[in-house]
């Protein structure tokens, strides 16, 4: 009897870690306005049993200065275009920058990779807020789209593909 319980309570385990990892995931989940942040993409599986073959990222209004890290293997491309608004940065005004990346190669659906890339989070973003970055696996047949955004005051896991997000907090103050 031991057994089965124990058995059971494996197998609930192993049930509810697959359905937390599968989905595309950030592995820094919080972050400080006005620092430079590493995202890791983190991808958990493939579309059904078929390979991912791109991965885009959508990158956030208040993400400046983007720049991707290359994989071995993999064609990087990004996307540029015009910001909402404008953005001080080391003296210069920005109005336009990297907004989407995309990754193109082949990720089995049996295995788990991390695609990286470094941005400033501008502080004139708002502490204690989310930011999302809708990403797209694409497949042969299909795509997994984790670009569901909530609504203000929407728990996020009540979203059948949320997009990967970065909750903000206020940087640390200055004591000199």
């Amino acid at each position: 009897m031991k057994l089965i319980k124990f058995a059971s309570a494996a197998l609930l385990a192993a049930a509810l870690g697959t359905s937390a990892t599968a989905h595309a995931s950030l592995e820094q989940q919080e972050a400080k306005t006005g620092s430079f942040y590493k995202g890791v993409m983190r991808i958990g599986h493939g579309c059904g049993e078929q390979a991912t073959l791109r991965l885009r990222i959508t990158i956030p209004e208040g993400v400046v200065s983007v720049k991707p890290m290359p994989k071995p293997g993999w064609a990087l491309e990004t996307v540029t275009g015009a910001y909402e608004g404008s953005y001080d940065y080391y003296g210069k005004t920005l109005t336009e920058g990297v907004t989407e990346i995309i990754w193109t190669g082949e990720l089995a659906a049996e295995h788990y990779d991390e695609f990286t890339f470094r941005g400033k989070l501008h502080d004139t973003l708002e502490a204690d807020k989310t930011l999302f970055f809708p990403t797209v696996q694409e497949c042969a047949d299909g795509e997994n789209g984790w670009v569901e955004i909530p609504a203000e005051g929407q728990d996020p896991h009540e979203l059948k593909r949320p997009a990967p997000g970065l909750h903000l907090v206020a940087p640390d103050a200055h004591t000199h």
